[in-house]
């Protein structure tokens, strides 16, 4: 996808991170030549009509992102044509394939072989045949992702172009999507008249915003804690190698609250904000939070302590299933560099001392670092996937994005690889 063109001066970026808790538009002005990404404009509000990534008020939720485009739009000064979607929940799935092809032909000298480089359309051909794996009828592929060419017998290469060999091999990170949550996300927003031009996995997104080259090539794994699922991304060797969402996030920890305190939702909410830490080894046991009381009842509190306690114990649980997915991504050393957390579970006090001791790896807040402007402004581990969506035309590798052609809409390139594998099996 190539950056929309407002006018002759400068080229727009724009990111829709659509989230259980918050849906976010974010507007950035691109510059080509340098490969960087300046923040316009940013605007965030609570969501609606959308759960587990899965829409629940198709009314509701496209009241809730005319509201953010158009604050964005009178931030920004512009009128948005075009943008870029995040995409999350439980039914994303990810697996790794392979595929290979025939490089040289006979010349027709008998027992030669012709030699010659390696173009686009080799490289193009195999990662074709890499996706085209049989998925059930109810899904779509949504990413691939190069991980690794072989030529001949030499492995670990980033880009064949110009070389020469008798065979090419692709290995590649192939990330799916239920159809029906695809085309219902994207017929919300273009019935505002706007043209997607991607959907984004939301750690893959994050990853752009967050990570740093050496980190993606020795190992590391991104976490972005959302409100009611958690994504998981390990990078190592330059690529992703493994990606996941796990059906559980921060909103896990309000309901504890609620259900254990027997409280509104709002009000679990709001002591978990203000006075929950992760580890409660780390929260007073002498502070005593005053409950909210209705209808004259009695008064009562609890100690801090005791509602840190819940916390613990919830988050203790997801990374415990964090650390279960990244020993699924079956490479040595995936963690050289750690964990970083992003999104909004990331704020929670105290996160990183519980995820070092559970994990027993270094962990850091991933906070947006790739992007001009951001600071003070949308720096916070809950705009990373914001921030990455305005980065992914410039820095992705996603194969799917490369093959798209200009004025395509988003569905139609779907369709068209789904004919496409459908006429190979």
């Amino acid at each position: 996808m190539n950056p929309i063109v407002n006018g002759q001066d400068y080229r727009l970026v724009v990111g829709l991170d659509i989230g259980s808790a918050n849906i976010t538009c974010s507007v950035g002005q691109a510059n080509t030549s340098t490969n960087s990404i300046k923040l316009r404009a940013i605007s965030s509000i609570s969501s609606s009509g959308i759960k587990r990534g899965v829409i629940t008020n198709r009314n509701a939720l496209i009241d809730t992102l005319e509201n953010v485009i158009n604050d964005a739009e009178r931030m920004a000064n512009v009128k948005i044509t075009n943008t870029i979607l995040s995409i999350t929940g439980e039914h994303i799935r990810s697996l790794n394939t392979q595929a290979a092809i025939p490089l040289n032909r006979i010349n027709g000298v008998k027992g030669g072989i012709s030699e010659r480089a390696i173009n686009d359309t080799d490289i193009f051909q195999v990662l074709d045949l890499a996706q085209a794996v049989s998925l059930p009828i109810d899904r779509d592929i949504l990413h691939t992702i190069p991980q690794e060419y072989l030529v001949d017998t030499l492995d670990e290469i980033k880009d064949p172009l110009g070389m020469t060999g008798r065979r090419l091999e692709g290995r590649v990170h192939l990330v799916t999507a239920a159809t029906t949550a695809i085309t219902n996300l994207v017929s919300c927003v273009e019935e505002l008249g706007i043209t997607v031009d991607g959907l984004v996995f939301q750690p893959l997104a994050a990853a752009l915003a967050t990570l740093k080259n050496d980190e993606m090539e020795l190992g590391i794994t991104l976490v972005d804690i959302g409100s009611t699922t958690t994504s998981v991304a390990v990078y190592y060797a330059g690529t992703v190698q493994h990606s996941a969402t796990i059906p559980l996030g921060s909103s896990s920890i309000t309901n504890d609250i609620a259900v254990m305190l027997q409280l509104s939702v709002a009000d679990a909410e709001i002591i978990k904000m203000k006075y929950a830490s992760a580890k409660s080894s780390m929260s007073s046991s002498e502070l005593e939070i005053e409950l909210p009381s209705k209808n004259g009842g009695l008064k009562r509190s609890v100690p801090e302590q005791e509602v840190s306690s819940y916390v613990e114990a919830r988050m203790e649980e997801i990374f415990q299933m964090v650390i279960r997915e990244i020993s699924r991504a079956d490479i040595k050393d995936p963690l050289t560099y750690g964990i970083v957390v992003t999104g909004g579970g990331a704020e929670l006090r105290n996160i990183i001392s519980l995820a070092e001791n559970s994990m027993g790896v270094k962990v850091r807040k991933g906070k947006p670092i790739n992007i001009d402007g951001a600071q003070d402004i949308a720096d916070g581990p809950r705009h990373s996937t914001a921030m990455g969506l305005l980065l992914w035309p410039l820095f992705s590798t996603d194969h799917i994005q490369m093959e798209k052609p200009k004025n395509r809409s988003f569905k139609g390139l779907i369709e068209k690889i789904r004919h496409t594998i459908e006429e190979m099996f």
